[in-house]
């Protein structure tokens, strides 16, 4: 059977009797209820995953999986064995599940009225498959951490029309849009989501099209990431829906170099050298970050940006301070906008537009 279900306490015994795996609960953490599925190389996850119920565990061994995978149940634990564990995409992803047949690795899907709460997702690699490595829309409290999203053909990591999430300590590299992309909606207009305290930090972010972006989304926290190399570092992105991208903190990030080329689309002209950029929003707090070595020669180039929306809408009341912006170009920090309340203090730069903003 490709998943066994265990007592708690004599599943983890076993397993780590034999030094498969590491940091499972001990039995001050586990409730009593429950069990562990544990998954083989050559063994379906989904098959585990569906078997499942809340408060459970599933823990997949080294190895690739050749699937995508779908995840409803709230309050799961799903749990590799570090980049090892591969999820890559299957032989025939037309016939597959609608995570699948969507181009989507692992899909975590609820809804408003009835999210999926709680859920973990830890220490695994999602690669390869041409939408988002992880796809999470209508959760809450849902934590991302350990996890290594790479080469995907959109994003690496994914979530939409959710709350209170924490997406920490994981690695996006080689992904064709976002590293790491929060929303609203990724297609569709609509209000900007109050997140409830949203958190991404301390994660690694490279050689994508954008570390991180957050678009129409609010009550949040961009913090302690490191992001190098891809063609801009951190978007914040709003327009003219009602209540506005915002409120939210931009601090503590190294943002560095993030100076490939990518070409203009219809949504968005060309980017290169863009380390922190804001378009639309308001009541945002960029603060303690160290962003240096960003150049470019595109209309958003420059260390920290405030650029005009591109459906009109003027940032307001962002305020830039105890930043260190260093060798950047055309500038250090740049205010490209029209919109009012927005200060640039006491940042340690060299060169501004408009003059004498360092």
């Amino acid at each position: 059977m490709p998943t066994r279900r265990t007592p708690q306490l004599a599943g983890v015994a076993a397993i780590l009797a034999v030094g498969l795996i590491t940091g499972i609960p001990g039995p001050a953490d586990a409730s009593a209820s429950a069990s562990l599925h544990v998954v083989h190389p050559g063994e379906s996850i989904q098959q585990a995953i569906n078997a499942a119920r809340p408060g459970d565990t599933v823990q997949i061994l080294a190895g690739t999986y050749r699937e995508s995978v779908v995840v409803t149940t709230s309050e799961l634990t799903l749990r590799g064995a570090g980049e090892a564990t591969v999820i890559s995409p299957g032989p025939d992803t037309q016939s597959g599940n609608a995570c699948a047949r969507a181009g989507h690795g692992l899909c975590v899907t609820g809804a408003s009225a009835h999210p999926v709460t709680g859920l973990r997702i830890e220490s695994l690699t999602v690669a390869g498959f041409t939408k988002n490595g992880i796809n999470a829309v209508g959760t809450d409290r849902m934590t991302i951490r350990h996890v290594l999203a790479r080469d995907n053909g959109q994003q690496g990591i994914s979530q939409e029309k959710s709350t209170r999430a924490v997406v920490r300590g994981n690695e996006a590299r080689g992904n064709g849009q976002a590293g790491v992309f929060l929303a609203n909606l990724s297609d569709g207009e609509g209000p900007a989501i109050d997140t409830q305290g949203t958190v991404i930090a301390e994660n690694r972010l490279s050689d994508n099209r954008l570390g991180v972006v957050v678009r129409r989304a609010r009550v949040l926290s961009v913090e302690s990431n490191v992001i190098t190399g891809n063609c801009g570092g951190v978007f914040i992105v709003g327009d003219e829906n009602v209540p506005r991208a915002g409120a939210l903190t931009v601090r503590q990030n190294f943002v560095s170099a993030n100076n490939k080329y990518c070409p203009p689309n219809p949504r968005l002209d060309a980017i290169q050298g863009t380390g922190i950029l804001l378009t639309g929003a308001e009541d945002t707090l960029v603060t303690g970050n160290r962003v240096e070595e960003n150049v470019g020669s595109t209309s958003m180039s420059g260390g920290i940006v405030l650029f005009h929306s591109f459906v009109g809408t003027p940032n307001a009341r962002i305020t830039v301070s105890n930043n260190a912006v260093l060798g950047n170009g055309p500038s250090d920090v740049a205010n490209r906008d029209t919109g009012v309340g927005n200060s640039f203090t006491r940042n340690q730069c060299r060169v501004s537009e408009p003059a004498g903003q360092c």
